[in-house]
Protein backbone atom coordinates (compact mmCIF):
# COMPACT_ATOMS: atom_id res chain seq x y z
CA UNK A 1 0.00 0.00 0.00
CA UNK A 2 1.23 3.48 -0.74
CA UNK A 3 1.94 6.12 1.87
CA UNK A 4 -1.59 7.60 1.75
CA UNK A 5 -4.17 6.22 4.15
CA UNK A 6 -7.27 4.69 2.57
CA UNK A 7 -9.42 5.79 5.49
CA UNK A 8 -9.44 9.07 7.37
CA UNK A 9 -10.76 9.14 10.89
CA UNK A 10 -13.95 11.24 11.29
CA UNK A 11 -15.77 11.61 14.58
CA UNK A 12 -19.19 13.02 15.30
CA UNK A 13 -20.37 13.38 11.73
CA UNK A 14 -23.69 15.21 11.35
CA UNK A 15 -26.79 13.01 11.64
CA UNK A 16 -28.04 11.28 8.51
CA UNK A 17 -31.29 12.89 7.38
CA UNK A 18 -34.39 10.69 7.52
CA UNK A 19 -36.98 10.87 4.74
CA UNK A 20 -39.71 10.56 7.38
CA UNK A 21 -40.00 10.39 11.14
CA UNK A 22 -39.42 7.07 12.83
CA UNK A 23 -42.75 5.49 13.74
CA UNK A 24 -41.45 3.61 16.74
CA UNK A 25 -42.15 4.32 20.38
CA UNK A 26 -39.99 2.70 23.05
CA UNK A 27 -41.99 1.79 26.15
CA UNK A 28 -40.04 0.68 29.22
CA UNK A 29 -41.30 -1.28 32.17
CA UNK A 30 -40.05 0.15 35.49
CA UNK A 31 -36.27 -0.20 35.39
CA UNK A 32 -34.01 -0.99 38.32
CA UNK A 33 -31.02 0.79 36.80
CA UNK A 34 -30.87 4.42 35.76
CA UNK A 35 -27.78 3.46 33.75
CA UNK A 36 -29.76 1.01 31.60
CA UNK A 37 -32.54 3.53 31.06
CA UNK A 38 -30.02 6.26 30.21
CA UNK A 39 -28.37 3.98 27.65
CA UNK A 40 -31.75 3.26 26.06
CA UNK A 41 -32.46 7.00 25.77
CA UNK A 42 -29.05 7.66 24.21
CA UNK A 43 -29.50 4.86 21.67
CA UNK A 44 -33.01 6.09 20.81
CA UNK A 45 -31.56 9.52 20.10
CA UNK A 46 -28.84 8.06 17.87
CA UNK A 47 -31.41 6.03 15.92
CA UNK A 48 -33.70 9.04 15.39
CA UNK A 49 -36.42 7.59 17.64
CA UNK A 50 -38.06 10.55 19.29
CA UNK A 51 -40.66 9.02 21.61
CA UNK A 52 -40.03 7.06 24.79
CA UNK A 53 -42.51 6.13 27.51
CA UNK A 54 -41.25 5.14 30.95
CA UNK A 55 -43.42 3.54 33.62
CA UNK A 56 -42.81 5.14 37.02
CA UNK A 57 -40.37 7.83 38.06
CA UNK A 58 -36.77 7.69 36.95
CA UNK A 59 -33.60 9.71 37.00
CA UNK A 60 -31.49 9.82 33.86
CA UNK A 61 -27.72 10.17 33.91
CA UNK A 62 -26.79 13.15 31.69
CA UNK A 63 -23.25 11.79 31.26
CA UNK A 64 -24.76 8.76 29.52
CA UNK A 65 -27.75 10.29 27.70
CA UNK A 66 -25.61 13.18 26.45
CA UNK A 67 -27.67 15.40 24.12
CA UNK A 68 -30.24 12.68 23.34
CA UNK A 69 -32.28 14.21 26.13
CA UNK A 70 -32.83 17.19 23.80
CA UNK A 71 -34.26 15.13 20.92
CA UNK A 72 -36.10 12.27 22.63
CA UNK A 73 -39.52 13.13 24.03
CA UNK A 74 -39.69 11.23 27.33
CA UNK A 75 -43.07 10.70 28.92
CA UNK A 76 -43.12 9.36 32.48
CA UNK A 77 -46.35 7.61 33.40
CA UNK A 78 -47.64 5.78 36.44
CA UNK A 79 -48.70 2.58 34.65
CA UNK A 80 -47.81 1.20 31.23
CA UNK A 81 -51.06 -0.70 30.52
CA UNK A 82 -53.33 2.34 29.88
CA UNK A 83 -50.72 3.89 27.58
CA UNK A 84 -50.38 0.65 25.59
CA UNK A 85 -54.14 0.37 25.22
CA UNK A 86 -54.21 3.93 23.86
CA UNK A 87 -51.41 3.23 21.39
CA UNK A 88 -53.24 0.11 20.20
CA UNK A 89 -56.43 2.17 19.75
CA UNK A 90 -54.40 4.59 17.61
CA UNK A 91 -53.27 1.74 15.35
CA UNK A 92 -49.83 0.96 16.78
CA UNK A 93 -48.55 -2.62 16.77
CA UNK A 94 -47.51 -3.56 20.31
CA UNK A 95 -44.30 -5.63 20.23
CA UNK A 96 -42.72 -7.03 23.38
CA UNK A 97 -39.03 -7.78 23.65
CA UNK A 98 -38.97 -10.89 25.81
CA UNK A 99 -38.20 -14.61 25.90
CA UNK A 100 -41.62 -16.33 25.95
CA UNK A 101 -43.48 -19.24 24.48
CA UNK A 102 -44.45 -18.36 20.91
CA UNK A 103 -42.02 -15.44 20.68
CA UNK A 104 -40.42 -14.94 17.28
CA UNK A 105 -36.77 -14.43 16.49
CA UNK A 106 -36.21 -10.73 15.96
CA UNK A 107 -34.20 -11.63 12.86
CA UNK A 108 -37.29 -13.15 11.22
CA UNK A 109 -39.83 -10.62 12.46
CA UNK A 110 -41.16 -7.94 10.11
CA UNK A 111 -41.89 -4.74 12.00
CA UNK A 112 -44.80 -2.60 10.88
CA UNK A 113 -45.30 1.13 11.14
CA UNK A 114 -46.29 2.40 13.59
CA UNK A 115 -45.06 0.15 16.43
CA UNK A 116 -44.42 0.31 20.14
CA UNK A 117 -41.46 -1.71 21.40
CA UNK A 118 -41.98 -2.78 25.01
CA UNK A 119 -38.75 -3.38 26.95
CA UNK A 120 -38.95 -5.41 30.15
CA UNK A 121 -37.46 -4.89 33.57
CA UNK A 122 -33.91 -6.19 34.00
CA UNK A 123 -34.91 -8.93 36.47
CA UNK A 124 -38.63 -9.52 35.96
CA UNK A 125 -38.95 -8.89 32.22
CA UNK A 126 -42.40 -7.95 30.94
CA UNK A 127 -45.14 -8.72 33.45
CA UNK A 128 -47.99 -11.10 32.59
CA UNK A 129 -50.59 -8.30 32.51
CA UNK A 130 -48.56 -6.44 29.87
CA UNK A 131 -47.79 -9.62 27.89
CA UNK A 132 -51.57 -10.14 27.60
CA UNK A 133 -51.93 -6.76 25.82
CA UNK A 134 -49.19 -7.29 23.23
CA UNK A 135 -49.79 -8.22 19.59
CA UNK A 136 -46.39 -9.87 19.13
CA UNK A 137 -43.34 -10.85 21.16
CA UNK A 138 -39.84 -11.01 19.72
CA UNK A 139 -36.67 -12.33 21.27
CA UNK A 140 -33.02 -12.08 20.43
CA UNK A 141 -31.47 -15.53 20.03
CA UNK A 142 -28.63 -16.23 22.44
CA UNK A 143 -25.84 -18.52 21.28
CA UNK A 144 -23.77 -18.67 24.45
CA UNK A 145 -23.76 -17.64 28.10
CA UNK A 146 -25.28 -15.81 29.86
CA UNK A 147 -28.69 -16.89 28.61
CA UNK A 148 -30.05 -13.40 27.97
CA UNK A 149 -28.84 -9.93 27.04
CA UNK A 150 -28.88 -6.94 29.37
CA UNK A 151 -32.09 -4.87 29.03
CA UNK A 152 -30.31 -1.89 27.46
CA UNK A 153 -28.36 -4.09 25.06
CA UNK A 154 -31.57 -5.90 24.03
CA UNK A 155 -33.33 -2.60 23.42
CA UNK A 156 -30.44 -1.37 21.26
CA UNK A 157 -30.44 -4.57 19.16
CA UNK A 158 -34.22 -4.27 18.65
CA UNK A 159 -34.02 -0.58 17.72
CA UNK A 160 -31.25 -1.39 15.27
CA UNK A 161 -33.35 -4.13 13.65
CA UNK A 162 -36.35 -1.82 13.30
CA UNK A 163 -34.14 0.86 11.71
CA UNK A 164 -32.49 -1.71 9.44
CA UNK A 165 -35.93 -2.62 8.13
CA UNK A 166 -36.91 1.06 7.69
CA UNK A 167 -33.61 2.84 6.95
CA UNK A 168 -35.22 6.01 5.61
CA UNK A 169 -37.43 6.50 8.63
Amino acid sequence: MSGSNKFEHLRHKPPTKLARDRELVIACMPMRSNVNLSRIVRAAGCFGITSLVIAERCRLDPEITRDAIEVVNIKQIRSLAPALHEYARLGYRLVGLEQTTNSQSIYEYSFVRPSVLVVGNERLGITDDILAILHDVVEIPVYGRPLSFNAATSAVVAMYEYCRQFPAG
